[in-house]
């Protein structure tokens, strides 16, 4: 007879079977998945419309960042505002680490295989199971594994930062389903957005990582699976890939006409200027600039005159980046959103714009600006106000009935009215002016100091200070060096900090909305909630985006939380200029098409005449 033991173990893995087919039977793998509907790209694609697919290898390139580094992990809280550019990066690329799948840069929000060639969901999207790519290998040559996908969440659930660190709260399990699958269980918690997420989630060896260590900073050269491993480190100084020949994913079509350099090597400087100067040696091989002005100086030298240096400019298809002067509200003189609104009005984008803009920007005032889930100039429809309707006292009627910025959005210059309405909603703050400050019911003055990191937003703090000098505010602007800014910020030590929402603007925002805006994110430190807004309303529209089955239901509740941030004024924005300007050396090319998201450096490369 069957011991108990065995019997158990026969009926848990007829359960397993069972589960097994009927998961398989509810979604066929697919190579490529996305937020709403379908991909645009068939699962037997060649390449991503926007690369050059044939694009040549070889040659090197230069790219220059102000600040420096101290650290290559980038998944750990310490030194985490400080950790090398290029391992994870939005802009150079994650040239060391990858994810499961890739993002198309040409979509609002389209995943396709990677270290996972396909994935099966269920219709709810409560479990997803990754299969791995069997040519997948670390760039010491081991295989990517089941055990490494389950390793990387259980050393970020106990090492990581944030977010990191919070993703095994919405996993009830992760199992390996065969030598080269995986498969997650998400819990009550998930939202439909997660197993994209999950999808998207840098994946870290388990053989080269010690989970009690991981947590430190170093400079030793990590482990992935990228294309390009680390080849020499000059802390603070100069970091440096150098392709791996024997990159296992050359052929994957979601990276085709990618990674085309043989060597990258990313420089710190202390500041633009410097910066600048040595884009004019040729020591760095492309510079970006968004200031108009500086533009037109930084490309007045000789090799730009002779055409040794070409300037470009590429147009993009997404809402602006928003940048801004964030508000610490953990501190009790912004905590009350009359006194933010108030000091709101008195950004004079009109007298900036014309003064030293060029007349080249447009004033910032929707997170989504441009698009069709930003509330700007729009009523709310029936759906965003049910949504709204337990929170209207957050609302203002200007903002819930599209009229709110029209002043700004015209570009007219600070004037008087703007002060009386600044000081009115001061006054019903509870402030006073006496004598030539402004107090509040206690006799404390109001003053704040304005962290920036730049000459530039330098120049714009000062506009603001007089504006606000004008209503017996006390104003301080304090210049820090990069590394100064990213420790103040980590620990939310500042009063008001000129910063940016994230490196670009989206058309399919997400979960990163929690770690910009949501209540846990405010109380967590390392997060980008830089204003620590933590307002359940906001928190609500978050959970109902994530969870929207339809695209109405989606842009209603993004609109939504448009209405919420604008009228909670947490950040003052500042202006846009969709066109991103590049200038760079002419031994460069890059594909004739531009994605939706803009340029990728990702896909340049250097012309076989000039190697």
């Amino acid at each position: 007879m069957k011991s108990q033991k065995a019997i158990s173990r026969a009926i848990a893995a007829a359960a397993f079977l069972v589960a097994t087919s009927a998961f398989a039977a509810a979604q066929q793998p697919a190579r490529g998945i996305a937020m709403h509907g379908k991909p645009a790209l068939a699962d037997d694609f060649g390449s991503f419309p926007y690369v050059n697919a044939d694009a040549p290898k070889g040659g090197a390139i230069t790219y220059c960042v102000v600040g420096t580094f101290d650290n290559l992990n980038p998944f750990i809280l310490k030194s985490m505002r400080t950790t090398a550019r290029g391992v994870v990066d939005t802009i150079f690329g994650n040239l060391v680490f990858e994810p499961l799948m890739m993002r198309s840069a040409d979509e609002p929000f389209s995943l396709y295989g990677l270290l996972a060639e396909s994935v099966s969901m269920n219709e709810e999207r409560t479990e997803a199971e990754f299969n791995l790519n069997p040519d997948a290998k670390w760039s010491d040559g081991e295989p990517v594994t089941p055990e490494d996908v389950i390793f990387t969440y259980e050393v970020f659930a106990k090492k990581g930062r944030p977010p990191y660190s919070s993703r095994m709260d919405k996993i009830e399990k992760i199992e390996k389903t065969g030598e080269h699958s995986v498969r997650f269980t998400f819990n009550d918690k998930a939202d439909r957005e997660f197993p994209l997420i999950v999808a998207l989630t840098p994946i870290v060896p388990a053989h080269a990582f010690d989970e009690e260590t991981f947590d430190r900073s170093t400079l030793k050269p990590v482990i992935g699976s990228g294309a390009y491993r680390i080849s020499k480190v000059e802390p603070g100084t100069r970091i440096v890939f150098e392709r791996n020949r024997e990159y296992w994913g050359e052929n994957v079509p979601s990276k085709r006409g990618y990674d085309n350099f043989d060597r990258i090597t990313i420089e710190y400087f202390l500041n633009v200027n410097s910066l600048i100067e040595a884009f004019k040696k040729g020591i760095c091989s492309v510079y970006s600039e968004s200031d108009p002005v500086r533009r037109q100086r930084g490309i007045d030298f000789p090799a730009a005159q002779d055409g040794r240096v070409v300037a470009e400019t590429f147009r993009n298809g997404v809402p602006p980046a928003v940048s801004g002067f964030f508000f610490n509200t953990r501190r009790a003189k912004f905590a009350d959103p009359r006194v933010r609104r108030a000091l709101s009005k008195l950004y004079d984008f009109g007298w900036i714009n014309k003064n030293i803009l060029n007349g080249e920007y447009e004033r910032t005032l929707s997170y989504w600006q441009g698009s069709y889930l930003s509330a700007l100039g729009e009523p709310a429809n029936e759906k965003e106000k049910g949504l709204l309707e337990p929170f209207m006292d957050r609302v203002t009627p200007d903002v819930m009935d599209g009229t709110y910025g029209k002043r700004e959005t015209a570009g007219a210059e600070l004037g008087r009215d703007e002060l009386r309405e600044a000081f009115d909603l001061l006054k019903e703050a509870g402030y006073k002016l006496q004598g030539r400050q402004l107090v509040n019911s206690s006799g404390e003055p109001l003053t704040m100091e304005i962290l920036v990191t730049s000459q530039e937003g330098e120049r714009l703090a000062a506009v603001y200070q007089r504006a606000l000098q004008k209503l017996g505010i006390g104003v301080s602007i304090r210049l820090l060096d990069d590394s100064q800014a990213q420790q103040r910020k980590q620990s939310y030590d500042f009063d008001v900090i000129i910063a940016s929402v994230g490196f670009s603007g989206t058309l399919s925002p997400g979960i990163e909305q929690i770690n910009r805006w949501g209540s846990q994110a405010a109380r967590t430190e390392g997060t980008f909630n830089l204003s620590g807004s933590a307002d359940p309303a906001i928190d609500a529209m978050i959970e109902a985006m994530l969870n929207a089955r339809t695209e109405d239901d989606y842009i209603a509740a993004v609109r939504a939380l448009d209405r919420l941030l604008i009228a909670g004024a947490y950040v003052v924005p500042m202006q846009h200029n969709n066109d991103e300007w590049v200038a760079y050396w002419a031994k460069y090319a890059h594909p004739d098409k531009t994605p939706l998201y803009g340029y990728k450096l990702q896909t340049w490369w250097q012309k076989p005449e000039s190697n």
